[in-house]
């Protein structure tokens, strides 16, 4: 599976970003979408995931309330919309994909995007 992330940018805090992660090659396999970040100097951290069916979402605390993660699966494209984004949310972000539902640990995905920036500014 491959998978292409897309839709950082530089945003102004209180601003939205919708990032988008298209996948390609096996992507008739039912895959767990998983979005995570990595600030400057920092590890990499989970942000959300969501079910093949879209049922199942889990969120980091830090952004509950404020990111919303979808899935569009005729389309292959997992989608992460940021809402009420701060100087904070400043991060690489990486989609992933896993078999295991709710998984939020990076050693549990198999296949990882390359990243897209995103920048807040304060």
């Amino acid at each position: 599976v491959q998978l292409q992330a897309s839709g950082g940018g530089l945003v102004q805090a209180g601003g939205s970003l919708r990032l988008s992660c298209a996948a390609s090659g096996r992507t008739s396999s039912r895959y767990v979408m998983g979005w995570f970040r990595q600030p400057p100097g920092k590890e990499r951290a989970f942000v959300a995931s969501i079910s093949w069916s879209g049922a199942v979402t889990n969120y980091a605390d830090s952004v509950k309330g404020r990111f919303t993660i979808s899935r569009d699966n005729a389309r292959n494209t997992v989608y992460l919309q940021m809402n009420s984004l701060e100087p904070e949310d400043t991060a690489v972000y990486h989609c992933a994909a896993t078999k295991v539902i709710a998984a939020a640990a990076t050693w549990q995905y198999d296949y990882w995007g390359q990243g897209t920036l995103v920048t807040v500014s304060s």
